[in-house]
């Protein structure tokens, strides 16, 4: 590191805009680590001397202050152990995710809506900012479709493992008649791929539409057709983007989604031999789902994959999911250490 910090004081070596912002960022994320692991070891130190002192002065007032010293220092230790398991090529970059509401109408579309409400609170937790590039309302309630970009170090090695079908049981506030309803929705997620991905896209395998970006009414109604979506012929892929102010900038947001998707489904090709992009995304309905979510007639949340579970479900629903992913990361990594 202490290399690195030479090299970027050397004439000519800012000249660069790009990699010169790229480089500082990765050497802020190392420090940043560094930095933790070191705050690590002192708190270890000093927790040896805490037990020390009640030891040998037989103090027992002193076991509240050890017991929440420890805690907050496994707490830390599993985040800091968590982020060596980010290693991916492209754990580090930001995510793009997509919400889609699966059959089901007006309820499937309110469950949309709260993940990505779920999803935004656990980014603001992490510290991380949401930009939403494309939106689709619902009839009455909610959210047909939403696609959001969260920015954070390590933003899409934490949000890949939310990618599938997530299930939700409860009484529906939309039914007078106060039954128990089940709701789908599948979440999407790609890197931010800052770098120019060597995927070819041919004009013929592209289907270009252009559409009026959706707004709140009155002066934020788009009147251009600026709003872009894309559909890759040959895979079936649809990518789309109306946050940005030019059709200009827009297409070119949704063909950096639409190489990033591409790229994915390569790489998966190759390992799985498979060809859905989605991987654990199938239909968005019953079998295929990778958590369930219910608040009636009880409170749980389990992960299909990692067998995770927790009772308090409207914590869950207010951004603290890193337990599912922190399993999630874990069991990935034992996966590989197998294979």
């Amino acid at each position: 590191m202490e290399e690195l910090e030479r090299k970027i004081e050397e004439p000519g070596f800012w000249d660069d805009t790009e990699v010169s912002q790229k480089i500082m960022k990765e050497l802020k994320g190392l420090k940043d680590f560094v930095l933790t692991v070191e705050g690590l070891m002192k708190s270890h130190e000093e927790i040896g001397i805490l037990i020390e002192m009640a030891y040998e002065e037989n103090e027992e007032s002193l076991i509240p202050e050890i017991s929440e010293e420890i805690e907050a220092f496994e707490n830390c230790y599993e985040e800091v152990r968590i982020q060596t398991l980010l290693s991916g090529e492209y754990d580090k970059d930001n995510a793009i995710v997509t919400l889609h509401a699966g059959a089901g109408g007006t309820e499937s579309c309110d469950w949309a809506n709260m993940l990505y409400r779920m999803y935004s609170r656990w980014a603001e937790r992490k510290g991380f900012s949401v930009e939403v590039l494309d939106f689709l309302d619902g009839d009455v309630a909610g959210l047909k479709a939403i696609t959001f970009q969260v920015n954070g170090e390590n933003a899409y090695g934490y949000l890949k493992s939310e990618k599938g079908v997530h299930r939700l049981v409860r009484i529906s506030p939309f039914n007078a008649a106060g039954k128990r309803q089940t709701s789908f929705a599948s979440c999407d997620v790609v890197p931010d791929i800052e770098d120019d991905i060597d995927i070819e896209l041919n004009d013929d395998e592209l289907k270009i539409d252009t559409y009026r970006a959706s707004g709140a009414g009155g002066q934020h109604v788009n009147k251009t057709s600026s709003a872009i979506r894309i559909t890759h012929l040959p895979t079936g892929i649809v990518v789309q983007c109306q946050n940005e102010r030019s059709q200009h900038n827009n297409k070119e947001k949704a063909m950096q989604m639409l190489k990033a998707k591409l790229y994915l489904l390569k790489e998966q090709e190759q390992a799985e031999k498979v060809s859905d992009i989605r991987g654990e995304i199938k239909e968005i309905g019953f079998g295929n789902q990778i958590r369930s979510y219910v608040m009636q007639p009880y409170t749980l949340v389990k992960d299909h994959r990692t067998n995770v579970e927790i009772g308090n479900v409207s914590s869950v629903l207010d951004g603290n999911i890193d337990l599912f992913m922190n399993a999630y990361l874990k069991e990935q990594n034992k996966e590989a250490h197998h294979g």
